[in-house]
């Protein structure tokens, strides 16, 4: 073993001299200088800042449209401005930077480098380095934009709402708006070449031109069902899919669409043609239809996944890629026999998260959910819950004693971590919503109807509290086995100081469901709740100050670490920080515009999140800036 000397020491001998003089000038860092004989140790990596995602991997935001321009080289675009690269054909995902918050649902790329991208609020955006950069052009409007088709690198369509259709001849340095004759939606487009496209959209809407949009003219689809895709391959040779399995075909450039059986009610939503013969399409609850005879007859593909499936691309006859709801990110290399996953992580929605040290916790959510981590999230792995109810709530009092409490009265226990859980008497079968433990053995959980139970021995047993109300108590919190403060239903506030024994209310002064409560010291506590609210009390509860959340947003959970940090978490991907007790929130990037229901801090800068989707993100540094 080498014994390293204190640096002093080893800078003062004359034979590392020079080299620590020379090596502290030249890195200009607080590197350890060593003897000839000392390696010479990397600082660690930085910790990454602000909220990183932890599940679903590479992200948790739903994908709605994918690209590939040969069988390695594709882009993915979703909700919040996701933009997802892979160069080995998804192999592994990056993530690009788009500098929009606006949901993305277009991407056409004409090369490896070059493409384009739409959204929401009339965005555009635009890369010429395969989107190591990207840059927004001027659409000229604030409506949805749903769909983009290029032919080369100058010319491209526009669809989207009321009927919006924009060209470019010049990569989009300009867009100029082209008379579709309708206000109704188009939610999608494909061209052949720079005159030839068809647009499709709600109520059946088929438009089609030859003159590169200077006219489009109506088809006639022989249906009223809302398209969501299309796709041609030549001039000629195309197909349509929408509402309720609805496929359409027409070998004539449109002039006829016939109806083709898929086999199944479900909506779909894209369709992507490798030739004029082999196609894909996907919809709702994880549907995948292929066809290799020009769409006369379509088969159903195993996709092992219920979710929502919105976006694909073939690159070739067998390499195709799908993707969707939460992240869902699907490949084939065999025509579709076998669709892989290449993202990976639970997407159930999850309710609440607990940390009892910065690597040890459970995450909790829907059909029996159970999540566990001990290395900080960097991985979490599924335990056996032993039930298929809705769990809501979770607490530990230390890595290994845990409760869980959820739908139908379920009381779940564990003392090894997690390992294995134990069904407990609730002696109800209402739902239970959240749960508070102060030591392995004192307990309360509070749900429906101004239920209120406790226990003293571990779970063993629980018995029923008087509560003095029949609203929905949605949050407990308990600073010692005797003080505690629950909330609920029309802004309810509940306090006891003698372990539950009594319960007397507080006047919160709001009717607002109050879903959240966090306190610090038996006197210091924070309520959020419905439209932003967020109260604070520095006397127990007697009183309770309204403070300025900045948002009319649902506020689900908060988090205290001491009486002047504090994270709450809502709708929309609502992330708020305070460093002042309270007197200013700043919101915080969450990535996501997605539900966040679940929050915990294990020290000032270190916390999760968790939310629907499966969507766990993780902070070391207090959420950033």
């Amino acid at each position: 073993m080498i014994q390293k000397l204190p640096q002093a020491e080893r800078c003062s001998r004359m034979s590392t001299l020079l080299y620590c003089v020379i090596g502290l000038a030249l890195v200009s860092m607080m590197a350890s200088c060593s003897s000839d004989s000392d390696p010479v140790e990397p600082d660690p990596p930085p910790e990454p800042a602000g909220w990183i995602w932890q599940n679903p991997l590479p992200q948790g935001n739903t994908l709605k449209c994918v690209s590939f321009t040969d069988v390695n080289t594709g882009t993915a675009v979703g909700d919040f401005g996701t933009i997802l690269r892979t160069t080995n054909g998804g192999a592994t995902w990056v993530s690009q930077s788009s500098g929009s918050e606006n949901d993305l649902t277009g991407v056409s790329f004409t090369d490896a480098n070059t493409g384009t991208v739409v959204g929401g609020s009339g965005t555009i955006l635009r890369t010429s380095n395969g989107g190591a950069n990207w840059a927004s052009q001027s659409s000229g409007t604030d409506d949805y934009l749903a769909a983009v088709s290029f032919t080369d690198a100058n010319t491209g369509t526009v669809v989207g709402e009321l009927g919006i259709i924009l060209q470019t001849t010049d990569g989009g340095a300009t867009w100029t708006s082209q008379s579709s004759g309708t206000s109704v939606g188009l939610n999608a487009v494909s061209f052949t070449d720079a005159n030839t496209g068809t647009a499709v959209g709600d109520g059946g809407r088929i438009l089609r031109t030859t003159d590169g949009g200077a006219t489009w003219t109506s088809q006639p689809s022989g249906t009223w069902q809302n398209l969501h895709g299309v796709s041609f391959t030549d001039a000629d040779s195309g197909a349509a899919v929408g509402d309720e399995g609805t496929v359409l075909v027409t070998t004539d450039g449109g002039a006829t669409w016939a109806s083709r059986s898929s086999g199944t009610s479900a909506g779909l939503n894209a369709v992507s043609f490798a030739d004029s013969t082999t196609g894909t399409v996907v919809g709702n609850s994880g549907t995948i239809l292929r066809t290799i005879d020009g769409g006369t007859t379509w088969v159903s593909q195993a996709s092992s996944t219920e979710d929502d499936l919105l976006g694909a691309c073939l690159a070739d006859a067998n390499v195709g890629t799908v993707v969707g709801q939460s992240g869902m990110i699907l490949i084939s290399t065999d025509g579709g026999d076998i669709w892989e996953s290449q993202s990976s992580g639970v997407t159930r929605f999850l309710h609440d998260v607990c940390f009892t040290d910065a690597n040890t916790g459970t995450a909790v959510g829907v059909e029996g959910t159970i999540l566990r981590t001990t290395d900080g999230g960097s991985t979490w792995v599924s335990q056996s819950s032993g039930t298929s109810a809705g769990l809501n709530a979770v607490s530990f009092v230390d890595a290994t004693t845990g409760t869980v409490v959820g739908n139908s009265g379920t009381i779940l226990h564990t003392t090894d971590g997690g390992s294995t859980w134990v069904g407990q008497p609730s002696g109800t079968g209402g739902a239970l919503l959240s749960v508070c433990f102060t030591d392995a053995n004192t307990g309360t959980v509070v749900g429906q109807s101004g239920m209120i139970l406790q226990t003293i021995d571990g779970g063993a047993t629980w018995g029923s509290q008087p509560s003095g109300t029949t609203r929905f108590l949605h949050d407990v919190c308990f600073t010692d086995a005797n003080t505690g403060t629950v909330v609920g239903q029309d802004g309810v506030i509940l306090r006891t100081t003698d372990g539950g024994t009594t319960w007397d209310s507080q006047s919160s002064g709001t009717t607002d469901f109050l879903t959240g409560v966090s306190f610090t010291d038996a006197n210091t506590g924070t309520v959020v709740g419905n439209n932003g609210t967020i109260l604070h009390t520095t006397d127990g509860g007697a009183t309770w100050v309204s403070q300025s959340s900045g948002t009319t947003h649902y506020l689900f959970d908060v988090c205290f670490t001491d009486a002047n940090k504090g994270t709450v978490v809502g709708n929309n991907g609502t992330i708020l920080r305070t460093s002042d007790g309270g007197a200013t929130w700043v919101s915080q990037s969450s990535g996501t515009q997605d539900l966040l229901d679940g929050v915990s801090f294990s020290d000032a800068n270190r916390g999760t999140v968790v939310g629907v989707g499966g969507k766990i993100l993780r902070t070391t540094d207090g959420g950033g800036s």
